[in-house]
């Protein structure tokens, strides 16, 4: 389909009218709309009032479907929280197609490798749109190759908690896949056979889909306790089933610290730019991912708070067993956690007050009342490719495919005080300092530094700490400088070739559309 775009702030190509989706407001700057020109009038939907009920538990997962006056066309959503374990939404797909329900918008909070099945559904027409955050494997290709109705919407971790809780998507069925739940829909995820920490996904779309169906492998006497994540009254439905997915899945790796020696040098020089910040002092916070460099960052950081008796006050975001394990020695005064990476840290939560679970609007919606990403002091974060204005692609990968997810990624960039990228200067021998990244989700405006293992590239706006990072005798290079350097080795490499058809959406956390995903040739 043709669809006319305007140039956003950034120079990006964006729509502002997507037929079967809409209008849209091109991206003006990451702060642009927090100055009281976004009018929010979260739109009502009506709901039926539920009868008085002790016992919410259906027949059947196909039962509770039937009861919840799921049709064609309508939307459903799901959580990730079991990530590479779940098999919910597989699951739920399957019974769909069985019983002739079509043309589904599919709103997970993200999609993982194994959620291969969605692309199948999208060719038997079962699928028809999708809103989320990541998408990997299959679906990933699906999308760039142009197999969806209408272009997919990707949105922040923020921005989708926004998006719902606005009524611009608007959930009429979510199934939430709860480890430990009683009769009544009291469920958690911190207890139970597949436990998987937090739920602080799940529990926006428990308050605002239309119905919500708890799914659990694990129906515990009423009343669940001591912890509850989504409490009975946002919950219409229990459907009980063999397994909700494998736990042993959810960290898959990911939160081991590395070996690789370009790796332990990109946190080196990291950590050693946090340090020179000055942001390591008593009442500080702090976030970084699980997987590759960042848990070496947080080591170092670990082990500098030890050395100088440094006392924080937080960590927030996905949280490790590392994280936990710095909580338990004292050097946080809490953990807020949207989304748990390991076993370790369900143990944590259910064992420690201080370690709290949050909902994702509490975490990053940029329009609530304040959440916690624009109180954060040091963000680490991992990118695919990098340009030389600083913006950072984490969703297209060198060969145009979609193999990534926007997460929280722009909101805590542009909350925190410090954001910190790290990056390999090339994988595969091609190059990760772009002139143009294919597809911006965080914009350079946001982006205080580029750390890779050949150097730091400083952001202009911040010549306070280019002057802190010389000081310190930190290898800080011009971005143009440190991306040729790289190109002498790597050669430039060709231009990924697209067509004009728009495949995808990329909503910036305030709900402009900072860049457009186009068809792979």
């Amino acid at each position: 389909m043709k669809i006319e775009t305007v140039k956003n702030s950034i120079g990006r190509e964006v729509p502002v009218l997507v037929p079967g989706l809409g209008e849209f407001v091109p991206f003006a700057g990451p702060y642009a709309r927090l100055g009281g020109d976004y009018a929010w009038t979260p739109r009502l939907f009506p709901r039926k009032v539920a009868a008085p009920s002790t016992d919410k538990v259906a027949e059947s997962l196909e039962e509770a479907i039937r009861r919840s006056g799921l049709e064609s066309g309508m939307t459903i959503s799901f959580h990730h929280h079991m990530r590479n374990g779940d098999s919910l939404v597989c699951m739920v797909l399957s019974l769909l197609e069985k019983m002739g329900i079509r043309n589904i918008t599919l709103a997970p909070s993200s999609l993982g490798d194994c959620h291969d099945c969605v692309a199948d559904m999208v060719r038997k027409g079962v699928v028809t749109r999708l809103n989320t955050s990541g998408v990997r494997g299959e679906v990933g290709r699906a999308i760039s190759g142009g197999r969806f109705e209408v272009p997919v919407m990707i949105r922040s971790h923020g921005g989708r908690a926004r998006a719902i809780e606005e009524g611009s998507l608007h959930i009429h069925a979510a199934f939430l896949a709860a480890p430990a739940c009683d009769r009544l829909g009291n469920f958690t995820g911190s207890s139970g056979k597949t436990a998987c920490g937090s739920m602080g996904y799940a529990m926006v779309d428990a308050r605002y889909a239309d119905h919500v169906i708890a799914v659990t492998d694990n129906l515990v006497e009423y009343p669940l306790a001591p912890r509850i994540s989504v409490p009975q009254y946002l919950v219409d439905q229990v459907a009980v089933v063999d397994s909700i997915g494998d736990p042993s899945k959810i960290a898959t790796g990911a939160t081991r610290v590395t070996r690789d020696p370009v790796q332990l040098r990109i946190a080196e020089l990291a950590f050693g730019l946090i340090r020179a910040s000055g942001m390591l002092k008593n009442g500080c916070s702090f976030q970084t991912g699980g997987g590759g460099p960042s848990l070496a960052v947080a080591r170092y950081v670990r082990e500098y708070m030890k050395e100088k008796a440094v006392r924080g006050s937080y960590c927030i975001g996905g949280i490790t067993g590392y994280m936990a394990d710095m909580l338990r020695e004292g050097l946080f005064t809490a953990l807020f956690d949207v989304q748990s990476f390991d076993a370790a840290v369900t143990t944590s939560m259910a064992d420690n007050p201080y370690h709290m679970e949050v909902d994702v609007s509490c975490y990053a919606n940029p329009f609530n009342k304040g959440c916690l990403v624009n109180d954060l002091d040091v963000v680490v974060l991992a990118a695919l490719d990098v340009d030389a204005d600083f913006n950072v692609d984490v969703l297209t990968g060198h060969d145009g495919i979609l193999r990534g997810a926007s997460g929280g990624h722009s909101d805590t960039a542009a909350g925190a005080k410090l954001s910190v990228i790290t990056i390999p200067s090339m994988r595969n021998g091609v190059p990760s300092i772009r002139e143009r990244v294919q597809t911006v989700v965080t914009p350079g405006e946001t982006v205080d530094a580029i750390v890779t293992e050949r150097g730091i590239a400083i952001n202009p706006r911040r010549e306070d700490l280019r002057s802190a990072a010389l000081d310190a005798g930190l290898p800080v290079k011009d971005i143009r400088q440190l991306k040729a350097e790289i190109e002498k080795i790597t050669g430039i490499p060709d231009e990924v070739k697209f067509s004009g058809e728009i495949v995808g959406l990329v909503e910036y956390r305030d709900g402009t559309i900072i860049d457009t995903i186009r068809k792979v040739l």
